[in-house]
């Protein structure tokens, strides 16, 4: 089992985060939950601080740090929105750790640096109408025509879909050969025939958007596809396992925001004479709460420990993807309870934490699947 522990550069990043998601993003955090209004400024000014490619490399731009800082910066700025942390997410672990790991050095310095760096922004579309948690049954495809792929098909459920400049678009190549003739592309949001849909209206991180994305005839150089032929399935899971982290961290966040607001209105609101804090029912309440929350960030850590080890971390990664997307949502639960009435208006923030919290069970593979992950690494021979 991993042992671990904070360095003085975790303090450093977490501090850091705390005081940017503090200052920056908090203040216009309800605003941009009501209007669903992208955070450009806020993204623009992540990508300065050096939180948009944190695990890359310097080599390319990146700020060259362990899994661990990921997951604080993570936490701390999905404790103030969840919508930042999607979009922040999204950009390290499915776009920036997919290139760097399978890209050539030419496609890490005309893609991965400017996504490490900030100046650009980078969507993972892996998900179509009819393909969602059986992520083989790709429709979408890209037929060779010389030096080009033509991609034709939709993929919808994309995260920064509307705002995105490039996309890592996975797409059936040899129909025959099913999962493994499935390949990955870079394209490039001004390619002819991409096209971007309408921005979902979401019950939550609606900051963040989200939109279905077609493609007609997309021509694609060769030069743009990630690995190689037929290693688009694999190259799309593994991703995914890193990605899980990156959410449950979201969802760590989610669930300890709810969790200080509930302390918080515990201490100030009074009933029978003295606070609410004072009785037995909601010490409770707050001591499980404390314990999910503290079960989760373990959970999390040792997942990203063994990947930072370079260790097998895929049953480690569902697990703690699982348990902190479901702390998120209890805890956020319990949380209006401990508020009552004012738990259910928009003026607290808990009705909020509640409504992010419900798609950390959905997104980056369900909890349904989470099982199935978590059972096929326990039977593994």
């Amino acid at each position: 089992m991993p042992s671990f522990s904070f360095t003085e550069t975790h303090e450093m990043i977490r501090q850091t985060a705390r005081d940017f998601a503090r200052d920056e993003i908090a203040p216009t955090a309800v605003e941009r939950d009501l209007t669903a209004e992208f955070p450009h400024e806020i993204v623009a000014k992540l990508g300065e601080l050096g939180f948009m490619g944190m695990m890359v490399s310097p080599e390319w731009g990146g700020s060259g740090l362990d899994t661990v800082s990921y997951i604080i910066t993570m936490e701390e700025i999905s404790k103030v929105d969840a919508s930042v942390g999607v979009i922040m997410s999204v950009n390290n672990s499915l776009v920036c750790w997919a290139i760097e790991t399978y890209g050539t050095d030419e496609q890490k310095e005309r893609f991965l640096r400017p996504l490490a760096t900030g100046q650009k922004l980078g969507a993972f579309c892996l998900s179509e109408p009819e393909a969602g948690s059986d992520a083989t049954k790709q429709r979408t495809t890209a037929e060779q025509d010389g030096d080009v792929w033509v991609l034709n098909g939709m993929k919808n459920w994309i995260t920064n879909g509307t705002t995105a400049d490039l996309f890592l678009v996975i797409a059936q190549t040899d129909k025959e050969k099913g999962y493994k003739g499935i390949s990955c592309f870079i394209v490039e949001g001004d390619m002819e025939g991409f096209s971007r849909g309408k921005k979902e209206d979401k019950l939550g991180i609606r900051s963040s958007d989200t939109c279905s994305l077609g493609f007609t005839n997309v021509r694609v150089p060769q030069e743009n596809m990630l690995g190689i032929p037929g290693q688009g399935f694999k190259i799309a899971m593994e991703t995914l396992n890193g990605g899980r982290i990156g959410i449950g961290a979201q969802a760590l966040g989610i669930a300890q925001g709810a969790f200080e607001a509930a302390v918080r209105y515990s201490k100030e609101r009074k009933a029978f004479g003295r606070p609410i804090s004072d009785l037995q029912a909601i010490q409770f309440k707050l001591a499980e709460m404390s314990m999910k929350v503290d079960a989760a960030r373990l959970l999390i850590l040792r997942a990203a420990t063994l990947k930072d080890r370079h260790e097998r971390y895929v049953q480690e990664a569902a697990q703690a993807k699982l348990f902190a997307s479901q702390t998120a949502v209890s805890v956020a639960l319990e949380a209006i309870q401990v508020h009552g009435g004012y738990g259910y208006v928009r003026e607290y923030i808990v009705e909020r934490f509640l409504r992010d919290a419900k798609i950390t069970e959905i997104y980056e593979g369900t909890s349904e699947i989470q099982h199935i992950v978590i059972a096929r690494e326990l039977l593994r021979a």
